[in-house]
């Protein structure tokens, strides 16, 4: 090969090589970049999350998104249950479903703010999840909202260490707590985010709506 064009194509391949690494560079660069503040937000998420002894592979989420104010996790424990509920982002539909915006024949806030209770809440993720017959008849129906609602509900507050296993329901009927530390199952449905406290009672947010049909 003639000198010249060997020393071109030498040439070329390292320009190219050098181009290569700095590209990779970069990529890296971006990819690994967070910004300080998303930085401290995770931190002081995950801070509250260990101080409040919660369990559930959504708490950190949850912090995230309710950092302060009275839906966090720190705020919540200042108000009883169903007011601390209606102040969750996360809990809009149980909040109407309890207060009488469901079925304008159920309002239970007064009792559950009334005593001392461990609440499964269902977020508003589970309540677009239910089958609209269910739904319809549960709007309709106040017995049978009353009877899903207080499925829901365990007389006497029980910490994460102390809810695992066959709990009897305000409702009359059985749930059954299994798993522990991040996985823990009530029924079907999986805790999000458990041991939350309220002034009156233990909160556990589940990813599905209970239904004592099926129990």
């Amino acid at each position: 090969m003639n000198p010249s064009i060997r020393r071109t194509l030498a040439a070329g391949a390292a320009v190219a090589a050098t181009l290569a690494l700095a590209a990779c560079s970069s990529d890296s660069d971006e990819g690994s970049e967070t910004t300080p503040s998303a930085s401290r937000t995770t931190a002081a998420a995950n801070q509250s999350v260990e101080m409040a002894n919660l369990v559930g592979p959504g708490c950190s989420a949850y912090a995230t998104q309710v950092p302060t104010g009275k839906g966090s996790v720190e705020a919540m424990a200042n108000d009883p249950v169903a007011t601390a509920a209606s102040n969750n982002p996360m809990l809009k539909q149980l909040t109407a479903a309890v207060s009488g915006k469901l079925n304008k024949k159920v309002d239970l806030v007064d009792t559950l703010n009334g005593n001392e209770y461990t609440v499964f809440a269902p977020v508003d993720t589970a309540f677009a999840a239910v089958p609209a017959k269910r739904l319809s008849r549960l709007k309709k129906d106040d017995q049978a909202l009353v009877a899903t609602l207080t499925y829901h509900v365990v007389a006497g507050e029980l910490a994460p260490g102390k809810v695992v296993g066959e709990q009897v329901t305000v409702q009359g009927g059985k749930v059954k707590v299994s798993g522990s530390g991040n996985e823990l199952k009530v029924n079907d449905a999986n805790v999000v985010c458990g041991g939350i406290k309220t002034a009156n009672a233990t909160v556990y947010l589940i990813d599905k709506v209970l239904d004592p049909a099926k129990a």
